[in-house]
C-alpha cells in the first residue's frame, strides 16, 4: 500500500461518510492527491496546483480528520507487517540460502557460509566505529567458523559524509581492496572527506583514475544494501544479523560470542 493508496483510502472513506459528496468534488480531490503523491510512486507530476482545488481538498481535511487518521494508521500499520515479513524472511534465508543474502558485499572469514554475520554500518556513526572494532576481535578469533558481511547503511540525513565515504569503499572493493579500505575509514573517521578518500587509495596502491571513475558509479552499487535495508525497516546502526538472532546499537564481544554459541546449539540440533 504506497502513498497513493493511502490517499485513495482517505478519499474513499469521506465520500462514504459525507452524504451528498458531490462526484465533482470526489474527483478534484482525487486529481489533486495524484499530483501531491506522483512523485513518490515515480511519477513527474505538474507541482501547479489550482488555489479553488486546494482550498476545497484542505476544507475536506478540516472536516474529515478521523479519515485521514484512519487511513494513515492502516498505512503504517500495513508498512510495519511487511517489514516484519522481511526480516523473517531475511532470517531465514541466513540459515538457507547464504549467498543471497552476501551477494555482491564483501564477506571475510570463512568461506563454507555455515554461520554467517551480517552488519549494517555508516562509516561516520561513532558507534559503529566501536562495534567495528568488537567485530575485528570476534573475527580474529572465530574467522575460521564465521563469515561475516559488510552492507552499507549510510544515514546522509545526519552524517555528510557517510555517503562519500561508502562510495569510496565501494570503488576501493572494486580492486580487491575492500577490508582495508574499511579498517582505515573507520581509523581516521574524524577527517572523512577527499582528501582522505585519495590518502587512503594512495596507500593502497590503488589505480586512482579507477578509483575515481569507480567512486562516480558507485550509487548503483550500493543501491542494492540500501534497498535491503529499506525492506527490512532498518531505521538506526549499527544493525547486526547471526543467523537467526539480531543485534543492535554498540554491540560488544561478549554478545557476539554469546550469540554465536547460541547459533552453534541451534545448528547442532
Amino acid at each position: 500500500m504506497g502513498l497513493r493508496g493511502v490517499f485513495t483510502g482517505i478519499f474513499t472513506k469521506v465520500n462514504s461518510c459525507r452524504t451528498g459528496f458531490s462526484t465533482v468534488t470526489t474527483l478534484v480531490a482525487a486529481c489533486l492527491c495524484f499530483t501531491l503523491v506522483g512523485c513518490a510512486d515515480g511519477v513527474q507530476a505538474d507541482s501547479r496546483i489550482d488555489p479553488k482545488l486546494e482550498a476545497q481538498v484542505l476544507q475536506i481535511i478540516r472536516e474529515y480528520p478521523e479519515a485521514i487518521l484512519d487511513s494513515l494508521q492502516q498505512y503504517q500499520q500495513a508498512q510495519e507487517a511487511k517489514q516484519q515479513q522481511a526480516r523473517r524472511e531475511f532470517l531465514t534465508q541466513m540459515q538457507t540460502n547464504p549467498r543471497q543474502i552476501i551477494g555482491q558485499s564483501p564477506p571475510q572469514g570463512v568461506a563454507a557460509q555455515t554461520i554467517v554475520l551480517v552488519e549494517f554500518s555508516d562509516f561516520q556513526c561513532p558507534y559503529c566505529a566501536k562495534v567495528s572494532e568488537a567485530i575485528r576481535a570476534f573475527m580474529a578469533k572465530h574467522g575460521d567458523e564465521v563469515t561475516f558481511v559488510y552492507k552499507h547503511f549510510p544515514l546522509t540525513a545526519i552524517h555528510d559524509q557517510a555517503l562519500p565515504a561508502a562510495k569510496a569503499a565501494w570503488a576501493a572493493q572494486q580492486q580487491g581492496k575492500f577490508w582495508e579500505f574499511h579498517d582505515a575509514l573507520f581509523a581516521e573517521q574524524n577527517q572523512l572527506g577527499d582528501e582522505l578518500y585519495h590518502a587512503i587509495a594512495q596507500r593502497l596502491n590503488l589505480d586512482l583514475a579507477r578509483f575515481d571513475r569507480d567512486r562516480a558509479r558507485a550509487g548503483a552499487g550500493l543501491q542494492a544494501d540500501l534497498d535491503l535495508a529499506e525492506s527490512l525497516g532498518l531505521s538506526g546502526i549499527p544493525v547486526l544479523f547471526m543467523n537467526g538472532e539480531v543485534l543492535t546499537g554498540a554491540v560488544a564481544v561478549e554478545a557476539l560470542e554469546a550469540v554465536l554459541e547460541r547459533v552453534r546449539k541451534t545448528a547442532a540440533r
